[in-house]
């Protein structure tokens, strides 16, 4: 299904409760920043948690949790590798929500639509203050 498909509600799919409900605790484990730039960070590949800390810029203690809270919802997966657990994303389909939410959003925090000089960048409704990160 492409963009134009959801124009018309009579070519909306039936979906489920359980789908919703489903589909609200996914976006609720990707609702915080950090989780949010742990995928991001694994969708490049395999990462132990003192990377992921480093690369986050958070402590191993709080990525840890936040990892934890991850595996639990099925969102990521780890392997042990010796001592080392390395975690992953394996689910395509949450790479690809959360490479297209990116997509949309500028560096700035702008949503990043088709440019309009007629226009200024647009914030999401929704933004805040620039928040930390971690």
């Amino acid at each position: 299904m492409d963009e134009h498909d959801l124009a018309s509600p009579a070519a909306l799919p039936e979906i489920t409760d359980a789908q919703l409900h489903a589909a609200a605790l996914t976006f609720d484990m990707l609702s915080t920043p950090t989780r949010l730039h742990l995928v991001w960070l694994l969708a490049a590949g395999e990462y132990d948690v003192s990377t992921l800390a480093e690369r986050a810029h958070a402590n191993v203690p709080a990525i840890s949790q936040h990892l934890a809270k991850l595996r639990a919802a099925g969102i990521v997966a780890a392997r042990r590798d010796g001592r080392r657990q390395l975690y992953r994303v394996e689910d395509p389909h949450i790479l690809a929500v959360v490479a297209q939410m990116f997509s949309h959003i500028a560096p700035d925090g702008t949503l990043a639509a088709e440019s309009d000089e007629r226009r200024a960048p647009r914030a999401p409704r929704f933004a805040v203050a620039e928040q930390p990160v971690g």
